[in-house]
C-alpha cells in the first residue's frame, strides 16, 4: 500500500461506523441461541463454522456498501427499479417477512434477558424492548446517523464485554480451542447447528441495510478519490466490523462449551445463564444477561431501521418511524403471549430468515458484477466468482437447514 493511501486511511478513522451498524445483526439473540446450542452439545466442534460464515458475511457486507457508495442507491431500491410493480410488491412482500421475523427475534432475546435480570414477565420484557429501540430510532432521526452509530456501537462493546467477561475467571484449554478449527461434523444434529449458525450469521436485513447506512453518512460520493477513499475506508470499516462481531460469536460458543457441555443443563439461553451462575458466580452471569439485553436492544433498533429502508427503497413510501415499530412489534408480542419456549422461538427464527437469504444474496452479486451499472468499480472476476459461490453456497446450505428443522 502506497504511503499516500496509508496517510489518507490514519486521517479518516472518523469515517469509519455504518458496518459496525451492519455487524449488530450478526450477534442478535438467534446468534446467541445457535452458538450457546452448539457449544452446549459439541463444545469446541463447530467453532471453524463461525470463522467461515463471519469471513464469507464480510464480502457481502462490502458489497453491499460498494453497490451503495458507487450507485447512490440502497440494494432494494437498486432492485426495485430493474422490477414491474406486481415483481416489487411480491419482493417486498418477502423482505417484509423477513423483517419482522428478525424483529420478533430481537425482542424476544430483549424480553428474556429483562426477565433473568428483573423477573419481569416475557410480555412487559418485549413491550420495554420495542419501547427503548424506538427511542434509539427517534435520536437516528433527530440528533444524526454519527450519533446513532456511536451508540449503536457502544452496546457492541456491551455485548462484547458480557459474552467474554467469562473468560478472566474460566479459559478454554488452547488444544481443544484449536481442534475446533478443524471442518468437521457429528453427526446430522451437528450439521443442522452448523447451518443455523450460518443462517444467524448471514442475516438478509443486514445485507439490505449496509448499502442505505453509507448512503446515510457519506452520500453519493462523485468518481474519484473521495469514492476511491471512501470505498477502502469502508474495506477497513466492514474488517473490523466483522472481526469484533466473529469474537463476540466465537465467545458464545466458548461460553457454552466450558460451562454446559457435559453438564445435562438444559441448552436453552436461560439454561446457560444458570450454569454461568452456578460455575462462575453470580457477577460474571449478570454481565451475560446484560451483553444478552444489550444485543436485543441494539438490533431490535436496527431491525425495524432496515425495514423502514425496504418500505422505501421497494415501495417508494415511508410511515412514521411509531407506527411501523407497533407494526413489527406485534408479532413478537403475540408470541410471548402465548408462551411458546423463547429459545425455540428464536431458533426457528432463524429459519425463517433462511428464506430471505437467496433474495438479498445474488441480486447483491448480479447488480456488483454489471459494469453497466458499476462502471470501472465492476467485481473483479475473483470477487465475481467468490460473491457468486459464497451466495448459491448460503442458500443451499439454508435449504438444508430448513429441511433438517421440518424433517427433525
Amino acid at each position: 500500500m502506497a504511503e499516500g493511501t496509508r496517510a489518507s486511511l490514519r486521517g479518516s478513522w472518523y469515517l469509519l461506523g455504518p458496518a459496525f451498524v451492519a455487524a449488530i445483526a450478526y450477534v442478535d439473540p438467534g446468534n446467541v441461541a445457535a452458538n450457546v446450542s452448539a457449544g452446549s452439545q459439541y463444545g469446541y466442534l463447530l467453532l471453524w463454522v463461525i470463522i467461515v460464515a463471519n469471513v464469507l458475511a464480510g464480502l457481502v457486507q462490502y458489497l453491499s456498501a460498494k453497490l451503495g457508495l458507487v450507485t447512490g442507491r440502497s440494494l432494494p431500491a437498486a432492485i426495485g427499479t430493474r422490477m414491474s410493480r406486481p415483481m416489487r410488491l411480491t419482493f417486498w412482500a418477502q423482505a417484509e417477512l423477513v423483517a419482522i421475523a428478525t424483529d420478533a427475534a430481537e425482542v424476544v432475546g430483549g424480553a428474556i434477558a429483562l426477565r433473568i435480570l428483573f423477573g419481569l414477565p416475557l410480555l412487559v420484557g418485549g413491550l420495554v424492548t420495542g419501547l427503548v429501540s424506538l427511542l434509539l430510532l427517534g435520536i437516528q432521526d433527530r440528533r444524526g446517523q454519527i450519533l446513532f452509530e456511536r451508540i449503536i456501537t457502544g452496546l457492541l462493546l456491551v455485548i462484547a464485554i458480557g459474552f467474554a467477561a467469562s473468560f478472566f475467571v474460566k479459559t478454554p484449554p488452547p488444544g481443544e480451542v484449536l481442534s475446533g478449527l478443524v471442518p468437521r461434523f457429528r453427526g446430522s444434529e451437528s450439521v443442522l447447528l452448523a447451518a443455523a449458525i450460518l443462517g444467524a450469521t448471514v442475516m438478509p436485513h443486514a445485507v439490505y441495510l449496509h448499502s442505505g447506512l453509507v448512503l446515510d453518512r457519506h452520500g453519493h460520493p462523485e468518481e474519484g478519490h473521495r469514492r476511491s477513499l471512501l470505498l477502502r475506508v469502508t474495506r477497513l470499516d466492514v474488517v473490523l466490523a466483522m472481526a469484533v462481531a466473529g469474537t463476540v460469536n466465537a465467545a458464545m460458543l466458548l461460553v457454552a462449551a466450558i460451562n454446559l457441555q457435559h453438564q445435562g443443563v438444559n441448552a436453552s439461553i436461560d439454561g446457560a445463564y444458570a450454569a454461568i451462575h452456578d460455575t462462575l458466580g453470580a457477577t460474571i452471569a449478570v454481565l451475560f444477561a446484560i451483553g444478552l439485553l444489550a444485543s436485543g436492544l441494539a438490533s431490535s433498533s436496527v431491525g425495524a431501521y432496515a425495514g423502514a429502508m425496504i418500505m422505501q427503497g421497494l415501495l417508494h413510501r415511508s410511515i412514521p418511524m411509531l407506527v411501523r415499530r407497533v407494526v413489527t412489534l406485534v408479532p413478537a408480542m403475540v408470541i410471548l403471549a402465548t408462551g411458546f419456549d423463547p429459545t425455540r422461538t428464536l431458533v426457528l427464527s432463524q429459519v425463517v430468515l433462511s428464506f430471505g437469504i437467496p433474495f438479498a444474496v445474488l441480486p447483491l452479486v448480479r447488480l456488483t458484477s454489471n459494469r453497466a451499472l458499476m462502471g470501472g468499480y465492476t467485481n473483479h472476476p475473483v470477487t465475481t466468482v467468490a460473491g457468486w459461490t459464497v451466495a448459491i453456497m448460503i442458500s443451499l446450505l439454508n435449504v438444508v437447514l430448513i429441511w433438517l428443522t421440518v424433517t427433525g
